[in-house]
């Protein structure tokens, strides 16, 4: 069965037995109070792997092309941010959200608890077009560094296959 979500304002969300479930099992979602929150990664990428509906706040069903429509409104660089999500889901990583750290995404290495172990990357996902200046890989790298993690550089391409670059701070 699928879970029922609810897209209002910015927010995915459901109270359904099986999102709590999903979350359980597979870590999709953060618990607030009742309800599972989902990122709008979390949201598409279970919409299109049929684990999900999304109902607008008239509980009207969305489809495809009108969610990512919404998402994109919310959020300028979704679409790339969304490839490197399902490009790491579906390699078996839990992939959790990185904005209290000012990133995009906390990757955890296959087989660790979220609730007991901590993500190994902090990860940036940028379109292979983009320019980065010196100032902004540094700060990056500084996030990961203070945060104790490696950095993770998502480089998503026109075909929207994804490389990425691992970056560790050597003390010489």
């Amino acid at each position: 069965m699928k879970i029922k979500a609810s897209l209002i304002s910015d927010k995915v969300s459901s109270n359904s037995e099986e999102a709590h479930n999903l979350f359980a099992a597979q870590r999709f979602g953060e618990k607030a109070g009742e309800k599972i929150v989902y990122s709008l990664s979390e949201a598409l990428f279970l919409f299109e792997e049929r684990k999900m509906e999304i109902f607008d706040y008239k509980n009207k069903v969305l489809n495809e092309k009108e969610i990512e429509k919404r998402f994109e409104r919310i959020d300028k660089k979704f679409r790339t941010k969304y490839v490197v999500f399902s490009n790491l889901r579906k390699k078996s990583y839990i992939v959790k959200s990185a904005l209290k750290y000012g990133a995009d995404f906390r990757v955890y290495e296959k087989g660790v608890s979220v609730e007991k172990g901590h993500s190994k990357w902090i990860c940036f996902s940028i379109q292979e077009s983009q320019i980065m200046s010196w100032q902004d890989f540094s700060s990056k790298n500084r996030v990961a560094h203070s945060t104790k993690k490696a950095l993770l550089l998502a480089v998503v391409d026109e075909e929207e296959d994804v490389s990425y670059f691992e970056i560790h701070w050597i003390k010489p």
